[in-house]
């Protein structure tokens, strides 16, 4: 019998308020310890959760957990590939399943893998020993895993799970925006009752990892940069994105580089999805549909994040966000932007919105009468997830790099309590570290 306890998801941002965070965990121990004596727990997590005074509240949450189940109830759980594995998490949780695709694709596949482990734990008597190898790295953007090189680690993950004794192996990239003890890659494996084997095989494939440390990170290249080279390559429709002001990782999605740059390339048959921003939403509803008004666009959340780009444009649809997913990641499930509007300027089309969400498909956009298939550039404030539902008909596809707060490069770390590459000792992003490491 399953005996469901609660699902609480927010928009990526900062800590988690505290009492926020305490009313969950109340909420989530209620629920378990109503249903009485139970055989097992089944829990999604994403792995890199923090909460104001905690650092590491995934392992506080599995702490918890474990205090009220005790010591011989198998935990299991899925993470998130950008988990910061802690100690923790480890010590108390029986197996930690990391989902292995990105863009995250495989959430059904791991979850029933989860499911399948907990009923071969209960009923085949197998014996559970988890052990992980902490590895002092930022991985960086190159970790879609249909290229490589994070394409042989998968291989190599699942050739481990071959062996003999081995149940399970996961690999996470880790969150690199979070200054947490515990932010940084990691391999675990999880082992029928063997230690030995489950340390050998995380330590192998972790230290293969490190040795391609460079490998993970890309280039750095404006939206200028590439312009140039798509226009040089000439394959449409190019997919530009801004990887720094990626809302799915917490940025604010109002950065305006790209957005100037596509403005003053005189860009048509262009869109940018989404730019977050209310003030501009709530003047495009006071106008109403045919307007023709003058918007100051973006740039309003922190300096970093761009001028607002002055635009000449005319309304051409508002929404009140409301919509279902139709691509690989979320089919079917309904979501919402809130109030958001899609204006256009000479050829120049924007989706502006007041949530924070990166586009996963493009099924918002056709709700607001754009479809960003028939466009030859279509910049989008995501880094992968958006592959999902514009990789298979997109003609190249570009990261650009336009400053934002979501930057590693325009944070400075004080928690780590080791040197994590490509960090240098004073918790700084150091390009130096990544030619060393080539």
């Amino acid at each position: 019998e399953l005996i469901p306890t609660l699902f609480a998801e927010p928009h990526p941002s900062g800590p988690t308020g505290r009492a926020l965070f305490d009313e969950i965990l109340a909420e989530l121990l209620e629920g378990v310890s109503a249903a009485g004596v139970v055989d097992g727990v089944l829990l999604e997590m994403h792995g890199s959760m923090v909460a104001e005074g905690i650092a590491d509240a995934d392992g506080h949450i599995l702490r918890a957990l474990r205090d009220v189940v005790g010591p011989f109830v198998p935990i299991v759980v899925q993470l998130d590939i950008h988990t910061n594995m802690s100690a923790e998490m480890i010590e108390c949780a029986d197996a930690l399943i990391v989902r292995e695709t990105y863009p995250e694709v495989d959430k059904a596949e791991r979850g029933r893998e989860c499911a399948d482990l907990l009923v071969r734990i209960l009923q085949e008597g197998i014996q559970p020993s988890m052990r992980a190898c902490f590895i002092p790295m930022m991985w960086g953007m190159n970790q879609v895993t249909a290229d490589a090189p994070m394409k042989e680690t998968i291989e190599r993950l699942h050739e481990i799970e071959t062996r003999p004794g081995v149940l399970c192996a996961s690999v996470a990239t880790c969150f690199p925006l979070a200054d947490v003890h515990c932010m940084g890659a990691s391999v675990t494996v999880v082992t029928d009752g063997d230690a030995e084997l489950a340390q050998a095989c995380a330590d192998e494939l972790g230290a293969w990892i490190y040795e391609q440390r460079a490998q993970w990170h890309l280039p750095r290249r404006s939206t200028q940069q590439v312009l140039e080279q798509v226009q040089a390559d000439g394959l449409f429709p190019a997919i530009l994105a801004d990887r720094d002001d990626n809302t799915g990782g917490g940025a604010p999605g109002d950065s305006t580089g790209m957005l100037q740059t596509f403005v003053d390339a005189g860009l048509k048959d262009a869109c940018v999805l989404y730019i977050v921003d209310t003030e501009s939403v709530a003047a495009c509803f006071a106008a109403g549909v045919g307007a023709q008004i003058e918007l100051q666009v973006g740039g309003k959340s922190a300096p970093i994040q761009g001028e607002p780009v002055t635009m000449q444009v005319r309304v051409i649809a508002i929404s009140d966000g409301q919509y279902r997913y139709d691509g690989p990641m979320y089919a079917g499930l309904e979501a919402t932007m809130g109030p958001s509007a899609h204006v256009e300027q000479d050829g120049l089309h924007v989706l502006l919105v007041t949530i924070r969400e990166q586009p996963f498909d493009t099924a918002f956009a056709r709700t607001l009468g754009l479809d960003p298939r028939q466009m030859r550039y279509v910049g989008v404030k995501s880094a992968a997830h958006f592959r999902s539902g514009f990789g298979d008909w997109a003609g190249c596809v570009h990261l650009v790099a336009e400053p934002s707060v979501h930057s590693p490069w325009a944070v400075t770390f004080h928690n780590l309590g080791r040197q994590v590459f490509p960090l240098d000792e004073g918790g700084r992003f150091d390009p130096t570290l990544l030619e060393e490491g080539r």
